[in-house]
């Protein structure tokens, strides 16, 4: 059977695969931090993780394909175009979250393919459906973020308690929050539109100017709680790492300016995403190669 090239286009549309390779890559940092390098063993938790996040993201399209034909961001997605059919999505991201959990089973362990069908649940049975009843719920949905690098601690084995595991799933957890909170800069009307609870109702775009920018600045704060923990013992890590932590604060000192137009907070959202790549890049080329 031949597979068009519109029919691949939707089905990375409906992965969201612009999000879910950054979750793979999350998932690489907690391996290398917990095995103190990286080896062809990263791979299958890789792949699990990624897998799964395939399938939870479609279950999410599947879930809000109503809402999300309601709004002008989301109206020509695969399923409320029409162009995918529900069955289909349904029976895909079986498929993949499935799969992605045998993986995680088989080869890391009970320990990350427990955490994996927490990642699910959370996403989609806890935060999904709380989104439709408060305009808060990203600040318990953003567990989610922190789920994929305790995974892939597990898979190097790491235990999911250790101290410097939770350090770093307490950054990826507050880096959800004010992305999400700078998605909602950009599209809080789209969301009114639909009928969901949005922040936008809740303040100005003032108020939450400043508000993501006391997030931006938690991130960093616990972004140098890490090394505290024994993760990074390099002087030139650490100094790049506050480097970059000054760096965000000032990039995003246009959130506390006097005007608010979308491409402040796209550039914003930009910069957030970036910074979190960086470190990420930061802390796995100390294990890996031991930089002093």
């Amino acid at each position: 059977m031949v597979v068009s090239k519109a029919f691949l286009s939707d089905l990375l549309e409906l992965n969201k695969i612009r999000i879910t390779w950054f979750v793979a890559v999350s998932t690489i940092v907690g391996y290398v931090l917990a095995s103190g390098g990286i080896d062809i063993d990263i791979f299958l938790p890789v792949l699990g993780v990624f897998l799964i996040a395939c399938g939870a993201s479609a279950l999410n399209h599947y879930q809000e394909r109503d809402t999300d034909a309601l709004m002008a961001r989301t109206k020509s997605r695969p399923l409320p175009s029409g162009r995918m059919k529900p069955m289909t999505a349904l029976i895909i991201l079986t498929i993949e979250i499935v799969s992605g959990l045998l993986v995680l089973l088989i080869f890391s362990g009970i320990a990350a393919a427990l955490l994996g069908v927490l990642a699910v649940f959370w996403y989609n049975a806890f935060y999904t459906p709380l989104k439709r009843k408060t305009a808060m719920a990203v600040v318990p949905g953003a567990l989610i973020g922190s789920i994929p690098p305790a995974i892939g601690w597990v898979a190097g084995g790491g235990s999911v308690f250790d101290p410097e595991a939770v350090a770093l799933a307490l950054f990826f957890f507050i880096w959800q929050i004010p992305h999400f909170w700078l998605l909602l800069l950009i599209y809080g009307k789209d969301y009114e539109q639909a009928g969901m609870p949005s922040l936008t109702q809740i303040f100005s775009p003032r108020q939450l100017s400043r508000i993501t920018f006391m997030w931006i600045l938690a991130l960093v704060a616990s972004c140098l709680i890490i090394p505290l923990f024994g993760v990074v013992e390099s002087i030139v890590i650490n100094t790049l790492l506050v480097l970059a932590g000054i760096w965000l604060i000032y990039k995003s000192g246009n959130l506390l300016k006097n005007y608010y137009e979308r491409i402040t907070f796209r550039f914003a959202f930009k910069e957030i995403n970036n910074y979190v790549l960086y470190v990420i890049i930061l802390l796995s080329l100390n294990r890996i190669f031991n930089i002093f």
